[in-house]
């Protein structure tokens, strides 16, 4: 988990190296990103860099998959062009890939939330299909929420949240009691939150990261209805994506809670200053909270 300090110039030295008709190219960093850092390489373009997490694999899954499922989405989403290996100037993995426009939804907001329910609900049916065999299979996320409870518990213990700590925990017993995924594992991108969603306009544009996916259960992408949408807008959301019954939206309503006080955490450890904290994640997770406890 060392950190390597990354910079345009090391940014530009590599593409000399190894894709020198890229090298001329304006390089501006992009702010965020925690296991890997972006630079925005021309208007067309990004330089994804592995920076703290300790293995290539999201990296090289995505280089894998993306231009796979990249086709059939009704949504942008980052598809590899260009392939950066390590090298003694820099021993991590690293990928150009094309670039989402528009503004990360934890800097941005969405004003069209019927529109925003009703793109987000497409985008969903169109990942969800069934996934090949040799798909990648989650290892820290995927399962039911009966086997998470652990991960639940240390979050909301670490929030503090007292006052509303029994309704919180009533949405994730209810989760907890609902019924499995019987279907066949289906593709997943398995980490939508604000950081990894774009917005323009006032609704959804692209996704982004999908260092996370893997085939498994849809409840845990479902879970966007009340972390990403405005209030009052998941029914819309189920509505639209039509696809899910009562156990998936049960158990999805769980993992938002859960992904909420996740966020929340984030914020409070960057309130604290602590390495990869966000402070501006702290307002998002207890607003999407909110939504997740009125149902809405």
């Amino acid at each position: 988990m060392t950190e390597i300090e990354i910079t345009g110039e090391l940014v530009r030295d590599l593409l000399r190296e190894q894709h020198p008709d890229l090298a001329g190219l304006a390089i501006r960093e992009v702010a965020g990103g925690w296991g890997n850092q972006m630079w925005r390489l021309g208007d067309e373009l990004a330089v994804r860099m592995q920076r703290m997490d300790p293995t290539p694999e999201l990296q090289l899954k995505e280089r894998r998959w993306l231009p796979v499922l990249a086709p059939r989405l009704p949504l942008p989403v980052p598809t590899p062009v260009r392939f950066g290996e390590p090298s003694e100037r820099f021993p991590k993995h690293w990928t150009v890939m094309t670039w989402v426009p528009g503004e990360p939804l934890d800097h941005g907001s969405i004003s069209r939330g019927a529109h925003a329910a009703d793109t987000l609900a497409g985008f969903l049916r169109a990942l969800h299909v069934e996934a090949p065999a040799e798909a990648p299979i989650a290892t820290d996320r995927g399962a039911h929420p009966r086997n998470c409870t652990g991960g639940f518990e240390n979050f909301l213990q670490a929030v503090a949240l007292d006052d509303i700590a029994a309704d919180v925990w009533a949405v994730w017993d209810d989760a907890v009691a609902a019924g499995a995924w019987e279907g066949p594992p289906v593709w997943v991108h398995g980490d939508l939150h604000p950081a990894n969603v774009v917005v323009s306009d006032g609704t959804l544009a692209g996704v982004v990261d999908f260092g996370d996916m893997f085939a498994g259960d849809p409840a845990w992408d479902l879970a966007a209805a009340w972390v990403l949408l405005p209030a009052g807008t998941a029914s819309r959301f189920f509505d639209t994506y039509a696809h899910a019954d009562e156990a998936a939206i049960r158990r999805a309503r769980g993992l938002a809670a859960m992904k909420s006080l996740f966020l929340m955490l984030m914020g409070q450890n960057g309130d604290r200053g602590l390495p990869g904290g966000k402070p501006h994640w702290g307002p998002a997770g207890r607003a999407a909270l909110d939504r997740v406890l009125k149902g809405v």
